[in-house]
C-alpha cells in the first residue's frame, strides 16, 4: 500500500478542500408494497438488502388498499417501479398497458420458471404468450379445525370415522367432526360457511358444479343449472343444520372467524391469511384440512404479484431487484411471517413456509391444495356481483324449509341479479333477459315469471 505524506510548516497555508469527483447520482427505485404490517415490515428488509454495483436504493411505500385503489394510483401516473399486485389488479394493468412483461428480463437473468414454480400460478399471470408479473403467492381456501373440539384420535376410539390423513376426507367425515366438535353445555358449534359467493363456490366446485355459466367470459353465475343444483344438494344440508352451525343471533354478535377464535367453532374455512391472526388467539389450537372431497378435489385460492411499471425509467436496475426480491432468501423471509404460500417450489417445502414446531402443524395442505384450485373469472365488479347475488345464497340457508323447487327458484334469482352486473346491456327494462333471447349463452333457460314454489 502505498502511502502519501506532505511536509508543512508554520507558515504554511492549509491545503484547498478537494472537490468530490463528478459523477451520476445513483440510481433510486420505488416498491409499492401491498400487504399486511407484518409482511410489509418483511418486505422492507428486503428491499433494503438490496444491493447491486451501481448503488441503487429502493425506496419502499405502502400501496393504498381496497377495491379499486391501486388502479386509480396506477390512472393517476403515480404506479411505483416495482410492486406488488393481486391478480385481479394485475389483469386490470395489463389491459390497460401499465405494466411491463418480465419473463424475456428475468430470463436473461438465470430465473428458473419451469423447475422453480408452480405452473397454475405462472398460468395465473400470464398473457399474449408472456409472463406480466411473477409470481409470488398462491393461496388456496382449505379448512381450519379447532383439534380441542375436533380430535380425530379420539374419535377413533369412539367408533367415529374422521380423516384418516391430510390428504382429504369426504362429506360424511367432515359431518361427523362437525356433530362431534358440537356441544350445547359447552356453547360450541360444529361448522360454519359464510352463504356467500366466495364462501359457497370451493363447495360447490368440489361437488362437481359450476360457479360461473363460462370462466374465461362469465354472462351469469350458474346456480340454476341441473350440475350446480345437484352440488348444492349435496352439501346444503350439513350447512342448513341448524344444530350444527352458528345461529343468526350468534352471528350478530360475532363473525365465523371470530367464534373460531374464541374456540367456540369447530371448522372455518379460509386462506393462509387467517394464520397470523389465529396464531395470536389465546389458548386456540387449530390445524388445516383440504376443502373435502363431494366428487372432486377443487378449490379457490388468491394469487398475488410482483410487477414492473411499464414507465419505470431505470428497467434494468427494477429487473435485477426483482430477481433479488424473488430470492429463496428473500421469499423465505416473508414466508416466516405466516401468511404467504410461496410460489416458488423451493421455498414452500422449506422450514421458511413449513414451520413445523408453529400451528398449523399441516402447513403441506396449503401447498399441495395449489393443484386443486380453480381459478375465478377476473371480474373488475367482484364486490357489485357479490353484493347482487349473496341474497338469493343466504336465503338456501335461512330459508326454515327448502325444497328443491325453492332450491330452483333461489338459483335462478342468484342468477338473473349476476346478469344485471355481469351483462346489464342484455336485459330489459324489468330485468329479465332480452326478448331475443329465450336462453341464455350457457344454455340456461330463463323464465319470464319466478317459478312458483309451490309448483
Amino acid at each position: 500500500m502505498l502511502v502519501a505524506t506532505v511536509a508543512c510548516s508554520p507558515e504554511a497555508a492549509d491545503p484547498p478542500e478537494a472537490e468530490p469527483s463528478p459523477g451520476e447520482p445513483p440510481a433510486s427505485l420505488s416498491f409499492g408494497i401491498a400487504a399486511s404490517d407484518a409482511e410489509a415490515e418483511a418486505w422492507e428488509r428486503v428491499a433494503g438488502d438490496f444491493d447491486d454495483d451501481a448503488g441503487t436504493t429502493v425506496e419502499t411505500t405502502r400501496l393504498p388498499s381496497g377495491a379499486g385503489a391501486l388502479i386509480a394510483q396506477a390512472e393517476a401516473g403515480s404506479l411505483p417501479d416495482v410492486f406488488l399486485a393481486d391478480r385481479g389488479e394485475i389483469a386490470t394493468l395489463v389491459e390497460d398497458d401499465l405494466v411491463q412483461p418480465v419473463d424475456e428480463l428475468l430470463d436473461e437473468r438465470g430465473v428458473d420458471f419451469g423447475d422453480d414454480y408452480a405452473r397454475d400460478a405462472l398460468q395465473a399471470l400470464s398473457s399474449d404468450n408472456a409472463l406480466q408479473c411473477m409470481p409470488i403467492g398462491i393461496s388456496p381456501v382449505v379448512v381450519y379445525y379447532n383439534t380441542d373440539l375436533i380430535d380425530f384420535d379420539r374419535m377413533a376410539a369412539r367408533g367415529i370415522e374422521g380423516a384418516q390423513s391430510t390428504d382429504g376426507w369426504n362429506l360424511q367425515q367432515v359431518t361427523n367432526s362437525a356433530q362431534f366438535a358440537t356441544r350445547p353445555a359447552r356453547g360450541t358449534r360444529g361448522i360454519h360457511v359464510d352463504p356467500t359467493l366466495r364462501g359457497f363456490a370451493p363447495w360447490v366446485l368440489a361437488a362437481e358444479g359450476e360457479v360461473y355459466d363460462d370462466v374465461a367470459d362469465p354472462v351469469s353465475t350458474d346456480f340454476a343449472s341441473e350440475e350446480t343444483q345437484a352440488a348444492l344438494e349435496t352439501f346444503l344440508p350439513l350447512l342448513r343444520d341448524r344444530s350444527l352451525t352458528l345461529t343468526d343471533e350468534q352471528l350478530d354478535r360475532r363473525t365465523g372467524v371470530e367464534w373460531f377464535e374464541a374456540g367456540r367453532l369447530g371448522m372455518i374455512t379460509g386462506t393462509r391469511s387467517l394464520v397470523p391472526r389465529l396464531r395470536q388467539a389465546d389458548d386456540l389450537s387449530f390445524d388445516v384440512m383440504p376443502v373435502p372431497f363431494l366428487g372432486q378435489n377443487a378449490t379457490i385460492g388468491d394469487v398475488t404479484g410482483i410487477c414492473m411499471s411499464a414507465d419505470t425509467e431505470d428497467t434494468a436496475a427494477a429487473a435485477d431487484f426483482l430477481v433479488h426480491a424473488l430470492s429463496a432468501e428473500s421469499l423465505g423471509r416473508v414466508a416466516r411471517k405466516g401468511e404467504l404460500v410461496p410460489a416458488n417450489l423451493e421455498v414452500s417445502v422449506s422450514d421458511d413456509f413449513l414451520q413445523p414446531a408453529r400451528q398449523p402443524r399441516s402447513s403441506n395442505v396449503f401447498t399441495e391444495s395449489v393443484r386443486d384450485i380453480v381459478l375465478s373469472p377476473l371480474i373488475d365488479t367482484g364486490d357489485e356481483l357479490a353484493a347482487a347475488v349473496n341474497p338469493s345464497l343466504q336465503e338456501m340457508v335461512r330459508e326454515p324449509v327448502l325444497t328443491p323447487e325453492d332450491l330452483q327458484t333461489l338459483g335462478v334469482e342468484a342468477d338473473l341479479a349476476s346478469r344485471e352486473v355481469l351483462t346489464p346491456g342484455d336485459l330489459d327494462a324489468d330485468g329479465t333477459p332480452d326478448a331475443e333471447d329465450d336462453e341464455d349463452d350457457s344454455g340456461l333457460e330463463l323464465p319470464s315469471e319466478t317459478p312458483d314454489p309451490a309448483g
